[in-house]
């Protein structure tokens, strides 16, 4: 039996189909039936905003989708700027009874931060580089050591100088030219990854801005000295698609090359590690092709190393008189290859390292006698050391049944020294010098978590789900010790599942104030992401795509069957693509969850796929699916959250946005909500929080994004008491 407030809902969603059309008369009755079906009290009930109706038809392959919220898309309409705004002190006025928790969930985790931390120095090319920051300040500061730990400190960038006035602010990437002298980086201050270009002298210490605009971020000098290069997006679709180069001396600017498909999303420009080769990168999500450039001769043209072939993806490393290459020619799982520096083309490729059904290889990094190959298995990390001078290898070894490992930052190439980073759920970061030789290690850093910390207080386990065709999916689990399994813990299950991103068990120190309060933390590693190997993402994504959301139901069930918890006290959470996962989730199980976080979600599928001028939409085709196939539109369709919602009993559900977003436009959560609330039967929450002054990633700086975290937690917490 529905109650008074669920019958109110019920009519609400009645009356919107009603009036579609007029949306300020749908505004009108709907106030004012909710004013009449609010229950009597002193303290007047709290109404979420209503969002205007205007009926826009969606017509493909003969069928018809009516989107009353498709007006929501443009960003300079005063009444969807008032309406975020509405959305923004609706969910304040909710959330006020938390105000002093989400003050004390902010100063636990500001105070397990050591605000003046140091990172971990890197060598390269005769200076030691780190940031630093300073007691109170948001940003970093970028700075160096010429030749030892002990020399005179160089500030080479001060963020905190440069962020004032700009609420938001964002350094993309630098590169130091070859002889120390300049810097070239670039700047962000909407949140949208449309860079400007800037350029230090290291020396005197002013700063040029170049003008330029729209950058993608990379920047990479030449060993001229006076040349780097850069990417460029498309203004509108925000596609990585030209590679410019700028002489400083002559502040001239050259078109280097110019990325023509459309699926090809991303163009990439780097030196090699060696400083011999620039080379640009150009990829989409199954095919890649690279174009490499002798650095000390800018002004000539690159040249292809092996011309783009569908379904071939390589990645190119010199080394001496030969090129390594990373690939998977014939290999799901990739394997090494050799080339010589003149004979590029796959002909030459001779193998270095097998492919292995079993293992994936992600990455490389190379020495002057060594090789270091990082792997995949069985969801976990491994890295293997081989010595180029007479063959032998070693695995390194790591303790924990669950852990994190990965090459760190190494720009020496003449050292015997790897830099390997590894963390787990109870282990802070921590950077590792390894030597290749001695196999001895030292630790570099360890991150400080300040106050009464104890890892040994936490306990990981690792478990194999087995899904509803047969897979097994691992879950990673965290939580105090003495937790009993009586199904009264509340727990946060975290998924992903897309783009071949796997998800890895890394320590965050934020999560503590969930579990020092009862909370189990659960990782999905469901498919769609690469942590059972390549194939484990090719059964997560087009049309195997509801692996991804059905895995996530299953370990979800498993974790509530095996006393974990109970659906009155889970709670799920997943961003951008990891949005789209928890939205197609509650439609499908809402009965499943009490709440769910959807940072900047995914939701809208099909009608973002079905227009080219949106950001990332022609590129990832290979991901999706293309919409104007009718095989596609129609399997998109059936999973699609936004297309999906319909009367049911939904689960308190928090979503974030961006309004400069680059990746999910702002429109479709804020369109998500609407549709939610237009047809949610039950007395539940579903609260809107729209950044105003940042995109995809939220919040800049290190302790405004701790105040939306303290939001998310506060959210749990409250519905958890």
């Amino acid at each position: 039996m529905k109650t008074k407030k669920q019958a109110g809902k019920s009519m609400t969603s009645h009356l919107q189909r009603s009036f579609g059309g007029g949306s300020m008369l749908v505004i009108m009755v709907l106030f004012s039936f909710l004013a009449a079906c609010s229950v009597s009290s002193s303290q007047p009930e709290i109404l979420p905003p209503v969002a205007p109706k205007e009926e826009t038809l969606l017509v493909m392959h003969g069928d018809t989708r009516i989107d009353f919220y498709y007006w929501m898309r443009d960003r300079e309409n005063p009444e969807l700027i008032s309406y975020l705004n509405a959305e923004n002190r609706y969910l304040e006025q909710v959330m006020a009874p938390t105000e002093q928790l989400q003050e004390t969930l902010f100063n636990e985790m500001v105070g397990r931060m050591r605000q003046d931390d140091v990172s971990a120095p890197n060598f390269s090319n005769g200076y030691y580089y780190y940031t630093r920051f300073e007691e109170g300040a948001e940003y970093p500061i970028y700075c160096r050591r010429k030749g030892r730990l002990d020399a005179p400190e160089e500030v080479i960038l001060n963020v905190n100088e440069l962020a004032a006035g700009h609420p938001y602010y964002q350094v993309g990437s630098y590169d130091i030219s070859l002889d120390n002298s300049r810097m070239a980086f670039s700047v962000d201050t909407v949140g949208r990854r449309q860079y400007t270009l800037m350029i230090k002298d290291l020396s005197g210490g002013a700063i040029t801005r170049t003008g330029i605009q729209h950058a993608g971020g990379d920047v990479a000098w030449a060993a001229d000295n006076n040349t780097f290069f850069f990417t460029v997006l498309d203004p509108g679709t925000l596609r990585y698609e030209r590679v410019m180069s700028y002489n400083t001396g002559e502040q001239t600017l050259r078109e280097v090359y110019y990325e023509a498909d459309e699926t090809f999303y991303h163009v990439g420009v780097t030196r090699s590690k060696d400083d011999r080769f620039l080379m640009i990168n150009s990829s989409s999500t199954l095919s890649t092709e690279t174009r490499i450039l002798e650095s000390d001769r800018p002004g000539d043209s690159f040249r292809v190393f092996h011309p783009r072939t569908a379904n071939l993806i390589y990645r190119v490393i010199p080394y001496k008189e030969k090129f390594y290459v990373l690939t998977n020619l014939d290999a799901t799982n990739f394997r090494l290859m050799e080339t010589p520096l003149g004979n590029t083309g796959s002909r030459n490729w001779r193998q270095v390292i097998a492919h292995r059904g079993d293992v994936l290889l992600e990455n490389i990094e190379l020495f002057e006698n060594h090789l270091v190959v990082q792997e995949r298995s069985n969801a976990l990390r491994q890295l293997r050391i081989r010595d180029l001078r007479n063959g032998n290898e070693h695995y390194l070894e790591f303790a924990e049944d669950a852990y994190t490992a990965n090459i760190g930052i190494n720009a020496h190439m003449n050292t015997n020294i790897l830099r390997y980073n590894y963390t787990s759920l109870t282990t802070p970061a921590s950077w590792i010098d390894y030597n290749m030789d001695t196999r001895q290690q030292t630790l570099v850093k360890q991150q400080e978590v300040l106050g009464d910390f104890d890892p040994a207080r936490y306990q990981t386990e690792r478990h194999f789900v087995k899904a509803r065709d047969g897979a097994e999916v691992p879950l990673t689990l965290v939580f105090k010790k003495g937790m009993q399994q009586n199904g009264d813990n509340p727990l946060l299950l975290y998924g992903y599942g897309s783009y071949g991103f796997s998800q890895d068990p890394r320590f965050n120190s934020n999560l503590l104030s969930l579990l020092d309060r009862g909370f189990v933390y659960a990782l999905a590693h469901i498919r769609g992401g690469q942590d059972l190997g390549r194939q484990w993402y090719e059964d997560g994504k087009l049309l195997n795509k509801k692996n991804t959301f059905n895995d996530f139901i299953d370990c979800a069930v498993f974790l509530v069957d095996e006393g974990y918890t109970r659906p009155e006290r889970l709670f799920g959470s997943g961003g951008s693509a990891g949005g789209l996962l928890i939205g197609a989730v509650i439609n499908d199980r809402p009965d499943l969850f009490h709440g769910v976080i959807a940072a900047v979600p995914f939701v809208d599928v099909v009608t973002t796929m079905l227009d080219e001028t949106i950001p990332l939409t022609t590129a990832e085709y290979d991901e999706w699916g293309n919409p104007n196939n009718q095989q596609y539109y129609e399997y998109m369709l059936s999973y699609s959250p936004y297309d999906n919602v319909s009367e049911q009993n939904y689960p308190n559900i928090l979503v974030t946005s961006g309004l400069y977003d680059s990746q999910v436009q702002y429109w479709e959560p804020t369109k998500w909500v609407a549709k939610l609330r237009e047809y949610n039967t039950a007395d539940s929450q579903i609260l809107l929080y729209t950044n105003m002054e940042a995109g995809h990633g939220g919040a800049s700086g290190r302790f405004r994004r701790l105040r939306e975290i303290a939001l998310q937690y506060a959210f749990l917490l409250k519905l958890a008491d």
